[in-house]
């Protein structure tokens, strides 16, 4: 049965089927073939899939950050991190990843946080000197920063088929994102001083205490929706419906950016893209549910026990095969199909679950900045306009950094465990 499973999907994937139709195939095809179970029990694990309270943080977190990115939040975060960081050598690139982190704790999305960002800051970091490809690289890594600082929407998924704590998953990802930042932001001040790239002058109190009182509103919104998280205020999904009613709030009748009648768009926006990712996630836990059904996961265990001994040997592997299928098929799919098979393997091995989930989420990171099926290259290669091989070209240096980040996050569980392990265990 596995390897008939296998094959039919590689034949489907190479034959270009969406992945949601592919585990929809695979297991009506399995049921067929291989039980009594009759078809109709697909729609009721339809059902069952999406019958999740937290998954109603998922289209809250995406509304909140189409409103984010229509409105002006993005430039106000933009202005107070240039005018703490803008007069150090690189420090408008600094001020384009510190802006990345700041976003990227209120939106929860990787493509939301390029576009809210990149529309500002790469023609910024252009008409400063810093060079069209580097700008568009260093944007585009940065934005990825959007799954790995939470609230991230990759993780909320990851603690629905892994069953694992929605809050410590988020606070796990808080080190390895800002690890990821400060990497970032030191590669850019090497380069900026090897290439002599301008600064302006340094900003002064008056001017750093005018962008923090612009941009006040904005910079509670992390506060607002991780605060309430950990103190227990509320659930992570009540934060996602607190941060959409903030954000409009502070959009509409404070800074008054979005109108009423770009409700419409905004949410339309949302909804077609909440529909296609609950839609791929009703069909992985269908496709879960066989598999779990025909024990395959305790098969596999078997069989990868067998023949690697060591735990750190299996996450070297598993680092690998998700390089390669980020070639061929979209990361978070990946992660929702391969994650659940490795449940009973990771238990075996003693490897923490949050941690797992961390290194699958910085996986399905680096997924979303590698073509062919790189997201994150496409939002930007539309936002700017210019060609997938451009953008492509301009991310390549910074992948060895992400490479970097991601080994020392997968072999140093602490990076990853040490404040859910402090707080919240």
């Amino acid at each position: 049965m596995i390897l008939l499973l296998c094959a039919c999907f590689l034949v489907m994937l190479l034959a270009g089927m969406p992945i949601g139709m592919i585990l929809v195939g695979i297991t009506m095809l399995s049921l067929t073939l291989f039980t009594s179970t009759p078809l109709h029990i697909i729609t009721q694990q339809f059902f069952n899939a999406l019958d999740k309270f937290v998954l109603l943080a998922v289209p809250f977190f995406i509304l909140a950050g189409s409103i984010m990115t229509h409105g002006s939040i993005a430039k106000r975060l933009i202005n107070f991190v240039n005018s703490l960081v803008g007069w150090v050598p690189g420090g408008l690139g600094m001020a384009g990843i510190l802006a990345c982190i700041f976003f990227a704790a209120i939106s929860g999305s990787s493509p939301a946080t390029v576009v809210a960002i990149g529309s500002i800051m790469v023609p910024a970091l252009v008409k400063a000197g810093y060079g069209e490809r580097f700008s568009i690289g260093l944007i585009t890594v940065s934005g990825s920063l959007g799954i790995v600082i939470p609230p991230s929407i990759p993780m909320i998924l990851y603690c629905l088929i892994m069953n694992v704590s929605v809050a410590e998953m988020f606070m796990a990802g808080i080190l390895p994102g800002l690890l990821i930042g400060l990497c970032l932001m030191v590669y850019t001040f090497l380069l900026a001083r090897k290439k002599g790239w301008k600064i302006k002058q340094r900003s002064s109190l008056s001017d750093i205490y005018t962008a923090f009182k612009e941009g006040f509103w904005a910079l509670m919104l992390p506060l607002v929706v991780l605060g309430g998280i950990y103190s227990g205020l509320f659930t992570p999904t009540e934060a996602a419906a607190v941060s959409v009613v903030y954000a409009l709030v502070i959009e509409i009748f404070l800074y008054k950016q979005l109108k009423i009648r770009d409700i419409t768009q905004v949410c339309e926006q949302a909804t077609i893209l909440s529909s296609c990712l609950l839609f791929i996630l009703s069909c992985a836990m269908t496709f879960l549910w066989l598999l779990t059904a025909q024990q395959i996961p305790h098969q596999l265990a078997d069989l990868i026990m067998t023949h690697i001994q060591s735990p750190w040997l299996f996450l070297l592997c598993v680092n690998l095969l998700f390089l390669v299928l980020g070639c061929f098929m979209d990361d978070v799919s990946a992660m929702l199909i391969l994650a659940p098979l490795f449940y009973e393997t990771l238990n075996r091995y003693q490897i923490d679950l949050v941690h797992f989930g961390i290194v699958m989420v910085l996986n399905i990171q680096m997924g979303m900045l590698t073509p062919p099926f790189g997201l994150n290259l496409f939002v930007s290669s539309g936002l700017t306009g210019k060609s997938l091989a451009t953008v492509a070209r301009g991310v390549m240096p910074f992948l060895g950094i992400m490479l970097f980040c991601l080994l020392l996050v997968t072999y140093i569980p602490s990076i990853s465990l040490v404040l859910p392990d402090l707080l919240l265990r």
